[in-house]
């Protein structure tokens, strides 16, 4: 998992983990970009639709999060660089 967090375009991951890093980049940074080819791939890994909506909140929830922190100069996490506020 640290892979993830250091690198999570180039780290070396099984192809399921992979796809759902993959998408959540893609919602990240394109939502736009989402679409029924990206939820079908995630469905070819064994994600149920349950598993979409869950992994959907999950990363809307982070992405809220972070956004909110970044506008108030917040530090979330110990090992983060000080906030320039």
């Amino acid at each position: 998992m640290h892979a993830i967090k250091e690198d999570p375009r180039g780290a070396a991951l099984p192809p399921r983990t992979r796809e759902i890093v993959d998408f959540a980049i893609r919602l990240t940074e394109t939502p736009a970009a989402t679409d029924r080819a990206a939820l079908d791939r995630l469905r070819a890994h064994g994600l149920s639709d349950e598993d979409l909506l869950m992994l959907v909140h999950i990363i809307g929830y982070f992405n809220h999060i972070n956004r909110i922190a970044d506008a108030l100069g917040l530090d979330i996490e110990d090992d983060m660089p000080p906030s320039p506020y």
